[in-house]
């Protein structure tokens, strides 16, 4: 089992300038030719183009055709809502019924806040959902309702663990958000040091990875990342701590959703029955407003004092590039590659 990128050649050279509004329009038609209610169509368009806009090209505008796809096959279905299993106060157990992965994720992270803001904290576990895309997404919406939130989900066997030739646990992604009034704190990472659909965006644009990434068919780390995701030997992020946390995360998610783990994802004929976690706390019943604010910008001003490396750098923080990314690609448009954006108005 290997997941399906997109597999068009990219030249970033012919590069269509495509403002949000049209992109959105284009999914959003070609969400409801699929079959999608106005609602659902136009909250999948929403997840999408945010993606694309914060610059996650690879889990958003560049993953589109593949998601359809994934609907098509049949793996996904877009007639189903989830239904819980299971209520212990501020925790919640639901099955996704293999809906789409976004949608899911969105519904769940809304009723993690929701109980978040009744009890101070709401933890919901999923099973039976799909690809969620770019996870980033739901800690930004966690932030954005005035809540620190964390959610993970597991993966098919992707990654070695540490030691190990063969893939035999997930990249699985991890996503960390905290509300911020000048611009949300969200750190965004799979636990392989890079993520398959940023290493297939770099080989479609002919790059390197800035740093080595996986093994190649001999055995030697490299920083061609077709390499690496032929082998699918990707290097776990931080080695085997990031292997560690691999396993835990897969363990914890399972655990709560009572859910399929990656090694039964592995199973199947392609990536979809995942679990998945998300988490919420309420940041006004944690500290009053100038309490948080003051706390968020002592770390935050010690991290950004720091002298740079490269003179005339700035350091970053988790989010504050997706920040900038983002509103450069709402005033002056989001680069899209011709032949992806040719072939999406193909689908409408």
């Amino acid at each position: 089992m290997q997941t399906v990128f997109w597999t068009l050649p990219i030249n970033e050279q012919f590069m269509n300038q495509i403002t949000y509004k049209e992109l959105k329009s284009v999914l959003n038609k070609i969400l409801i030719k699929t079959g999608f209610d106005v609602n659902d169509a136009e909250l999948c368009a929403t997840i999408f183009s945010n993606s694309t806009a914060d610059g996650y090209h690879s889990h958003g505008v560049n993953r589109f055709a593949e998601f359809i796809k994934s609907i098509t096959d049949g793996y996904v279905q877009i007639d189903v809502s989830p239904e819980k299993l299971l209520s212990l106060g501020s925790f919640e157990r639901w099955d996704g019924k293999l809906g789409p992965g976004p949608l899911n994720a969105h519904f769940s992270m809304n009723r993690a806040i929701a109980l978040a803001k009744e009890y101070g904290m709401g933890c919901i576990a999923m099973q039976n959902s799909s690809h969620w895309m770019r996870g980033g997404a739901y800690g930004w919406q966690a932030a954005e309702a005035g809540c620190i939130g964390i959610c993970f989900t597991n993966t098919e066997p992707n990654m070695p663990s540490w030691g190990a030739k063969t893939a035999n646990t997930g990249n699985n992604p991890l996503i960390v958000a905290v509300p911020n009034d000048t611009g949300h704190i969200v750190l965004d990472m799979s636990l392989s040091q890079f993520s398959y659909g940023k290493m297939w965006q770099l080989t479609m644009e002919e790059k390197e990875l800035p740093f080595p990434g996986g093994y190649n068919a001999d055995g030697v780390l490299t920083t061609v990342p077709k390499d690496i995701v032929d082998t699918r030997r990707v290097l776990p992020t931080g080695y085997w701590k990031g292997s560690g946390l691999s396993i835990m995360l897969d363990l914890i998610v399972t655990l709560l959703s009572s859910g399929r783990s990656t090694a039964k994802i592995g199973e199947m004929e392609a990536e979809y029955g995942l679990s998945q976690v998300f988490i919420c706390f309420d940041v006004d019943q944690l500290n009053h407003a100038d309490r948080h604010k003051s706390l968020v910008d002592e770390i935050i001003n010690h991290v950004t004092a720091a002298q740079p490396v490269d003179p005339g750098s700035q350091i970053e923080y988790p989010g504050s590039r997706t920040l900038k990314r983002r509103a450069k690609h709402m005033k002056e448009g989001i680069p899209i590659n011709n032949e992806i954006w040719d072939h999406l108005l193909t689908m409408v």
